[in-house]
């Protein structure tokens, strides 16, 4: 997965300078465009955690307002920024700007579906936790630490007011799985401020800022103290009623994706993906351990541990990957920045990778793999498998490196539409990371090797298992058991993996984007390649789908091929 944006959103006294009335000439393409500029100034006022983490530095330690009326006047200026961006009658030739206004639309309609339909800041700990994230000063080394240490003490001293607001928003009782992840994350946070944040900043020899820093941090580990507590309270009297319903469901996918598909029809999609998934990991599994069962060859393949560790191996893994592409040519690679690998801190550890990708602001700087250690409260059997076998793993860095959101991420800051650069949908960015997996494997990464093949359809299972969750536990009643289970049977999950995929079911009920936006870019490769010298054409193919930065991918098949979504 990759963290670079999130999806709460907040008020902002913030009136644009332009303003579009239906009814009007319809403005000219320059006026268009200072409607983009000024759309963008009003979202990163607005959401200044967002606005810093695409590299907008003058939003340092801001904070939303996360108040009610705060809330309420942000999804009012989304309606009239909606009502505005319709309005612009743009010529059927300037193609570009078109495409634009449509993907800034959409993205609008994203946010109003979780602020209004879905009600997520009142249901949900997770809509708030990309905003409480604090990793881009101490990690993303965009200035001298000094200057990232004054940004860090005003986001300490903003953190308890925020957090206040978020605790006065939430209604209770909780899902009891929403508030056991929300204790994990927020008393681990507290923790990673406690032990790790003081020796980043411990080459910093100015006494009053030290000062400064030592009281801002102390009140915002009590704030953070205080409501691992509070959700870890919650969590005992917590219920299991976090499922969203048929037609919220299907509503999400329609208002933040672009798909408009039945349940009937999106599940028989799924199903048949995972049944070509278990097709294929018998007969890889026939080859590698000829006569046993397809969970002892998944336990046997997850056994060959990358020497030194994890860390150690997805570093190897990554120049392997990235001479692979670039021999193959499947795709180009632009800019020369590079990615690191880190373990995952404290607080980001319910999810087994993700990369932490600088936004189109910033200029050359790194981006950080993390990779998640088991949890020492496990078993000493749960912990070991938790730990990816070295070709599982080499299918991770396939999706989070090269060439799944790094590259992605490559191509989408230097987007032709500034806009582009800005925003990355949910299921472009997973579908594009997911579909790299077997696109690599079936342009020879591994030659062949069923060891290697079992890695990706390991990866492929995971996300399959997802797919059908997502769907089972918000449409069809389906338990957290019953979803673990499913990842243990059907996904050949370790334990710990398994419990982590089917509690994020429960507050990401989008994560079926992975195998969705697979589908859906497999489809128009295929529709697209066909006539362009098929398998010839994928890098050009490539290029051309991550040109558009990240709109839905209805809207990319439109822009390619000028049809509906291809699912």
């Amino acid at each position: 997965m990759t963290s670079r944006s999130g999806r709460g959103i907040v008020a902002a006294a913030v009136t644009l300078s332009l303003a579009c009335s239906t009814g009007q000439p319809a403005p000219a393409a320059p006026d268009w465009d200072r409607f983009v500029a000024g759309f963008l100034e009003s979202y990163f006022r607005a959401n200044p955690p967002f606005a810093v983490n695409q590299g907008r530095h003058e939003f340092d330690g801001g904070w939303p307002d996360w108040s009610e009326a705060g809330l309420e006047g942000w999804v009012g200026r989304l309606h009239a920024l909606r009502d505005g961006a319709v309005d612009f009658r743009l010529p059927p030739a300037d193609s570009t700007r078109r495409l634009e206004r449509d993907y800034l639309v959409s993205r609008i309609d994203d946010d109003l579906f979780w602020l209004e339909q879905a009600d997520w800041p009142r249901r949900n700990p997770e809509w708030y936790s990309d905003q409480i994230d604090p990793n881009v000063y101490l990690a993303r080394e965009y200035a001298p630490l000094p200057q990232r240490m004054r940004a860090f003490i005003r986001y300490a001293e903003g953190l308890p007011r925020a957090l206040a607001q978020m605790r006065s928003n939430l209604r209770t009782p909780l899902p009891k799985v929403y508030a056991e992840i929300a204790q994990g994350r927020f008393s681990g946070l507290a923790s990673y401020l406690e032990q790790d944040v003081p020796t980043v900043f411990a080459p910093v020899t100015d006494a009053a800022l030290r000062a400064s820093f030592e009281v801002a941090n102390a009140e915002a580990i009590r704030a953070l103290s205080a409501t691992g507590q509070w959700f870890a309270a919650e969590a005992k009297r917590g219920t299991d009623d976090f499922a969203m319903g048929a037609e919220l469901f299907q509503r999400m996918l329609w208002e933040t994706e672009g798909v408009e598909v039945s349940l009937e029809r999106l599940e028989e999609v799924g199903r048949a993906d995972l049944e070509r998934n278990l097709a294929a990991i018998r007969a890889a599994c026939a080859r590698f351990a000829p006569g046993r069962p397809i969970p002892e060859c998944a336990q046997r393949v997850n056994a060959n541990k990358t020497a030194g560790g994890p860390v150690a191996g997805a570093l190897r893994q990554l120049d392997t990957l990235e001479q692979f592409l670039r021999e193959r040519q499947l795709v180009s690679i632009p800019g020369t920045e590079q990615a690191l690998v880190r373990e995952s801190p404290p607080y980001q550890r319910f999810n087994s990778a993700y990369i932490d990708i600088p936004g189109p602001y910033e200029k050359g700087l790194p981006s950080i793999y993390y990779i998640a250690p088991p949890d020492p409260s496990w078993s000493l059997e749960e912990q070991r498998a938790y730990v990816p076998g070295a070709a599982e793993l080499l299918f991770t860095s396939v999706h989070e490196v090269w060439p799944g959101h790094f590259l992605n991420f490559l191509h989408s800051n230097r987007a032709r539409s500034t806009f582009g650069k800005v925003f990355v949908g949910y299921a472009f960015a997973e579908g594009w990371a997911h579909y790299t997996e077997e696109m690599v494997w079936e342009a020879g990464l591994g030659g062949g090797d069923a060891e290697v093949h079992i890695g990706q359809l390991l990866n492929a299972l995971l996300r399959n298992v997802r797919y059908m969750s997502a769907i089972g536990l918000h449409t069809k009643g389906m338990t957290v058991a019953e979803s673990e289970r499913m990842f243990r049977e059907q996904g050949y999950q370790d334990a710990g993996n398994a419990r982590q995929q089917a509690a994020r079911g429960t507050y990401d009920p989008a994560y079926l984007n992975y195998t969705l936006g697979k589908l859906m870019i497999m489809k128009l490769r295929e529709d697209w390649t066909k006539s362009r010298g098929g398998r010839m054409a994928w890098r050009e193919f490539h290029d051309r789908f991550l040109s558009y930065g990240g709109p839905p991918i209805p809207l990319v098949r439109r822009e390619m091929l000028g049809e509906g979504e291809g699912l």
